[in-house]
């Protein structure tokens, strides 16, 4: 089976930042996000050796979901001004290494995500590909299917886990496609939006697998009732914010994207571009990673720590 490595380039991003000190490198800049965003980048070509890759960004203009709820991510703290000019060295240097990247105003990295897997897994190449999602954004376990798996940091960057139909079920004791049924009754508190008041993970699983989705646990209320008045009665009254959160949840499977396979074929990786960018930024051990030939001379690196000379 070949495979198409989806990016959630933003999520990377986020949790490179957050993982790794403030690390500046010759010239004083704080690049600790893209040093360790490519850190991962190579950890995943080394470890799952893809024959497609594929970057996918959220951008600044508000999403329909913003439309749909105006308190969606509202709490979300501001980006950190540190952050900010990472993401654009991040992409510049996937442009000059000649990765493909996805963004689109209206919709998130996730939206991106879905529909370039469908699209992948429908294509010329059907019954030939698997598409393993690099994310640590749990909305995305809704994608797993029997040709998409996805792998998901746990701690830091070195630590992580691949989500397969199986593994899903096991964390959260229901099929991937249950996910945003599950995710409308519990709500998400890092998007800030709340599903039914009161019902937590163990009841959600409970009903999906009773009921099958959504749908059914509603057209069964007083069936519920009889069993569970208390239960039902939340049910009943939360029924508007439930189908709120299953629409904010649920990842678009046809964003006005289309993937040119070709485009993200590995062979068009520029290594030399990649090498050029890796020398300006001073990063001497991912030069180690792409190059037989590390150049001695290179100064500034980034002091590392334990988890880091871990994951290098």
């Amino acid at each position: 089976m070949k495979k198409l490595i989806l990016i959630d380039g933003n999520a990377i991003l986020h949790r490179a930042f957050h993982a790794l000190p403030p690390l500046t490198n010759k010239d004083g800049m704080i690049v600790n996000a893209v040093y360790g965003f490519f850190s991962m980048f190579l950890k995943i070509l080394e470890a799952q050796k893809p024959e497609f890759i594929v970057v996918c960004f959220d951008k600044k203009a508000p999403t329909f979901r913003k439309e749909l709820f105006v308190g969606y991510q509202a709490r979300r703290p501001k980006m950190s001004e540190d952050l900010v000019p990472q993401i654009k060295f991040v992409h510049d240097i996937l442009k000059q290494a000649k990765i493909e990247i996805f963004e689109v105003d209206g919709y998130e990295a996730d939206d991106l995500i879905g529909t370039i897997s469908v699209q992948a897994i429908a294509g010329k190449l059907n019954g030939e590909i698997d598409v393993y999602i690099v994310s640590g954004d749990r909305d995305l376990l809704q994608l797993v299917n029997h040709h998409v798996k996805m792998i998901a940091p746990v701690t830091g960057l070195t630590n992580m886990i691949i989500f397969d139909e199986e593994k899903v079920f096991q964390k959260y004791g229901i099929k991937p496609s249950q996910m945003v049924d599950y995710k409308a009754l519990v709500g998400d508190a890092s998007d800030n939006y709340p599903g039914v008041a009161g019902i937590g993970p163990k009841t959600a699983s409970t009903l999906i697998n009773e009921y099958g989705n959504l749908e059914g646990i509603y057209k069964n209320l007083e069936e519920i009732k009889i069993k569970n008045p208390n239960l039902a009665l939340k049910l009943a009254k939360d029924a508007e914010a439930a189908g709120l959160a299953q629409k904010l949840a649920g990842v678009v499977l046809d964003a006005p994207v289309a993937l040119n396979i070709e485009k993200a074929k590995i062979e068009r990786l520029d290594r030399e571009g990649l090498i050029r960018e890796f020398e300006k930024f001073g990063f001497k051990s991912l030069l180690k990673r792409v190059s037989s030939k590390p150049k001695p001379e290179l100064t500034g690196e980034p002091k590392k720590t334990s988890e880091q000379m871990e994951l290098l």
